[in-house]
């Protein structure tokens, strides 16, 4: 039988997808990710709940499944999984009557084991990657401990659980004997990793083993938060060539009152702080962020503040989003009183100012020559990326035409001609 899972949302979901795939290939499944032929026995459908369009278009992708089934294809049973799920199992069972099975993010094993009736063990331990083969996540922990007010991540995932030190370190390495290149940690906070377990942050002591006894050729990392940043994290990076000279910290927003409503922990100057000794300590770093426009406190002044902000930070790589008001947040008690269109004007404003930018910083790349690893072909172009850059959310690096065939997973000296907003081109250094 042919199962298709259908991943949405985020890496970590991608991770769990990878995880299900795993046992249901091992007891003799033919497994497919995202496979756009109706031809498939079974679709699995790994939900996000984030926000509000992420939700919708979860909700869409199931309808669209019900409709493919109903119209007489393949497909004999829907499952829906993940994050929606988890928060809104009873609702959506009401709702989407037609969808076969429902497991929340706490129910792999349910899940693997109404499909394969003889099913016991531990579920972390079979993956099948979803991804190319040079590139892989690792997750170094679930859930999440913080409590911003606006997210609804610890109300789905529950309480930050690590995974140890010597499992991941394992992982990893099999991950390379397999042929991956590029290791990218994620958590829903990386930083906070080791408090539960070890009683301390051991994030840098993850990255230094990582570094050193993984044999990956890149490590990159996800998913940081700002407060409490350990310092011995920028040490690693810092120390190891093998780690890349990246860092995605999610900031949200810079007003100091809107951060104290969004329970970040940390004000306008820590963040001013934190960004500065990034760059003192970290050469060349490139910095990815995350903010919010149209919070419900957020006023014009705080916008033009933001605004100010990213002209003055001049991140390597940044998105936004606009706010949306979910179920049992600290935040919902506060409305969402600004209107939809405000929200997107500011959106739009915020991100045009990122385009610049980041058009600036790649056009300071050209001539300079960078180590790229080739991720695709598409016609006679190959499709890469530098270290200053993650896959599927950054900016990627278009290659001219050689002779010499370029091969997916290799690393190549690639010397920037052309840049663009979000990309740039460049040719072969032989």
């Amino acid at each position: 039988m042919k199962i298709n899972i259908i991943t949405l949302g985020c890496s970590k979901n991608t991770v769990d997808s990878e995880n299900i795939a795993g046992h249901l290939r091992k007891a003799g499944f033919d497994i497919f990710f995202d496979r756009k032929q109706n031809d498939c026995d079974i679709i699995i459908v790994n939900t996000c709940g984030f926000i509000g369009d992420a939700k919708e278009e979860s909700i869409n992708t199931l309808l669209e499944q019900v409709e493919i089934k109903q119209r007489g294809r393949k497909a004999r049973k829907i499952i829906a999984v993940g994050c929606l799920i988890e928060r809104y199992k009873k609702e959506l069972k009401k709702e989407i009557p037609e969808i076969d099975a429902f497991f929340g993010v706490h129910e792999w094993d349910k899940l693997v084991a109404s499909l394969i009736s003889e099913y016991s063990g531990y579920f972390e331990k079979e993956r099948t990657l979803s991804t190319p083969r040079h590139y892989a996540y690792l997750k170094i922990s679930e859930g999440c401990n913080r409590a911003c007010s606006y997210c609804a991540i610890p109300l789905i995932r529950g309480k930050h659980i690590s995974r140890p030190i010597d499992e991941l370190v394992a992982e990893a390495k099999e991950m390379v004997r397999s042929g991956v290149k590029e290791i990218i940690v994620i958590a829903q906070d990386t930083t906070y990793y080791g408090l539960d377990l070890y009683g301390k942050r051991r994030l840098g002591e993850l990255l230094n083993r990582l570094a050193e006894e993984s044999g990956a050729e890149w490590i990159r990392l996800h998913y940081t938060y700002p407060t409490s940043f350990p310092v011995d994290a920028i040490e690693a990076i810092r120390n190891h060539p093998n780690i890349c000279n990246y860092i995605d910290i999610p900031l949200q927003h810079i007003n100091s009152g809107i951060l104290t409503s969004m329970q970040r922990g940390i004000d306008k100057k820590g963040t001013l702080d934190l960004l500065k000794k990034f760059r003192e300590e970290i050469p060349n770093v490139s910095i990815r962020t995350t903010l919010i426009v149209g919070y419900p406190t957020e006023t014009e002044a705080d916008f033009e503040e933001l605004k100010d902000f990213v002209r003055e930070a001049r991140f390597d790589r940044m998105g936004a989003f606009a706010y949306s008001p979910e179920e049992g947040t600290p935040a919902e008690k506060l409305g969402d009183p600004i209107p939809e269109e405000e929200k997107q004007r500011r959106l739009d404003e915020l991100m045009a100012i990122q385009e610049q930018i980041s058009l600036d910083k790649n056009e300071e790349k050209i001539g300079r020559t960078y180590k790229t690893i080739i991720d695709r072909k598409e016609g006679d172009l190959y499709i890469g990326r530098t270290e200053f850059d993650s896959p599927e959310v950054d900016d990627e690096v278009i290659i001219n035409p050689t002779d010499i065939p370029l091969k997916k997973g290799e690393f190549y000296n690639v010397r920037i001609t052309k840049a663009y907003e979000n990309d740039l081109e460049g040719e072969i250094v032989l």
